[in-house]
């Protein structure tokens, strides 16, 4: 490696450093703030506390009732991933065996929600999630981010299944697996890299999301999630951001451990689907 060379990489590992401490401060914040108390929040919100206390913690366990909210975080998050994993790599995998002047048009119309703001369609799908009396239900909202999800997971997926030969269907097809004991036993191991970057990111997505749940389970205490609990310590009148910031660690932290062993797993997965689609 030249001095050139080495010199643009030193540069280049100083600025993602950077913007990794941008982007970890508002965490940062949170996390200090969570150990002071209401008066040293007013006076200083970046200063450190000045002393460790966490009786926040104890309050806000006791206040949202945590193991019930962290339960319907689970099961939200692990409903919404089964059905995103296993409609979305079904669906892939058909899309990209199937060679057809019908096979790309719907590949797209899959695909396309990934462009449409959930802003703009948010009401339509509340009316929608009324009619099917789904609403304040956890595994309601479970079901709802497998529409939301499948675009995107459609996508990575579609992108590694061309990559993956047609000689191993023919091959399992010889041996008598077809249909779905072809794609379980034979193709579905195979894209274990790339499901695990799928199962990350929507790990990430689902059990931090807000908007959704404040539409869909906001109504009863015993549907809401963790993230919709922080914003309960926030109100017109009175706001015990001391609280809130706890509430938010607490909520968020599950993902942030789930994302820390699991890393190394993004980047390799979405390499894979790149170079083999």
């Amino acid at each position: 490696m030249n001095r050139q060379s080495k010199s643009g990489r030193i540069i280049l590992e100083v600025v993602m450093v950077l913007l990794s401490l941008l982007f970890l401060y508002p965490l940062f914040l949170a996390i200090i703030n969570s150990f002071k108390s209401f008066g040293e929040v007013m006076k200083d919100v970046i200063a450190l506390p000045h002393k460790l206390s966490f009786g926040n913690y104890e309050h806000v366990w006791n206040v949202i009732n945590y193991p019930k909210l962290f339960l319907n975080n689970f099961i939200i998050t692990a409903l919404g991933l089964a059905g995103i994993v296993l409609v979305s790599s079904i669906a892939a995998y058909k899309l990209a065996r199937t060679k057809s002047r019908w096979s790309g048009l719907i590949y797209m119309l899959v695909i396309m929600p990934m462009l449409i703001p959930f802003q703009s369609i948010m009401l339509t799908v509340l009316k929608i999630a009324r009619d099917l009396h789904i609403t304040e239900s956890t595994w309601g909202l479970g079901l709802l981010y497998w529409g939301f999800g499948a675009p995107l997971a459609v996508f990575i997926y579609h992108g590694f299944v061309k990559g993956i030969p047609k000689e191993i269907d023919e091959s399992a097809t010889i041996d008598g697996a077809s249909g779905f004991r072809l794609f379980f036993l034979v193709i579905f191991p195979l894209l274990k890299s790339v499901t695990t970057t799928i199962v990350i990111i929507d790990v990430m997505w689902i059990w931090n999301d807000f908007l959704l749940p404040l539409l869909m389970v906001n109504g009863s205490p015993d549907t809401k999630t963790l993230t919709l609990a922080a914003y309960t310590f926030v109100g017109q009148y009175t706001s015990d951001w001391q609280f809130a910031m706890t509430a938010m660690v607490m909520a968020v932290l599950p993902s942030i451990v789930v994302f820390i062993f699991l890393q190394k797993y993004i980047v390799k997965g979405v390499v894979a689907g790149a170079v083999k689609g």
